[in-house]
């Protein structure tokens, strides 16, 4: 298990290790395969933002094992967790960390494959989003790693993955309580349903 994961450099608790995690490392996740140069760009969502180069560390990693579009939402427990959140979320499983993907995304993430390009780390620093690290120069991948088996590779890691019909019943009693979450492409998710609670 990784020990030299610089928790004191982020901005907000991290996640529990993972299963096989290895050491710190800094990493760029796509499907496509032929990446040679990570350029500084400003992001069409966010025009203001000044441009950069975006990493994820090792620790956040599986927080992208999934296809780029699909919408997830994945939480864990940190010190300020209540003990009843832990019960809520937490309390039919062995996990510390749940993922969480809509039914109609499961053949795509079965079927997806990644490539994981480690950056060099000499130029980046934290982001105020913890687990992304940001840099302003160019640089080149160390190295690609194919990351195939996304539905094996949570379960090798210790993260339960939950496949459910709809992400916004599990994400609206998330986003009230006080655990640790991160969701992503939400905006694809299917249409929020009425609400019942």
């Amino acid at each position: 298990m990784a020990t030299d994961y610089p928790e004191e450099l982020l901005p907000r608790e991290p996640p529990p290790p993972h299963a096989g995690e290895g050491p710190f490392a800094l990493w760029h996740f796509s499907e496509d395969p032929s990446l040679a140069i990570f350029r500084p760009h400003t992001p069409r969502t966010n025009p203001e933002s000044p441009p950069l180069v975006w990493a994820i560390d090792t620790r956040h990693a599986p927080m992208f094992w999934f296809p780029r579009d699909c919408p997830r939402g994945c939480i864990w427990p940190v010190s300020t967790t209540s003990d009843e959140d832990r019960e809520r979320f937490f309390g039919q499983t062995e996990a510390t960390r749940v993922h969480v993907v809509e039914t109609g995304w499961l053949a795509r993430l079965q079927a997806c494959r990644l490539f994981a390009y480690r950056l060099p780390p000499a130029s980046f620093r934290p982001h105020e989003v913890g687990g992304f690290w940001v840099g302003g120069e160019t640089v080149e991948p160390i190295e690609r790693v194919a990351v195939d088996d996304l539905v094996g590779r949570h379960a090798r890691a210790g993260i339960e993955l939950r496949i459910t019909p709809s992400i916004w019943p599990f994400w609206r009693r998330v986003t009230r309580s006080s655990v640790a979450f991160s969701g992503s492409r939400l905006r694809n998710a299917d249409p929020r349903p009425e609400r019942t609670d």
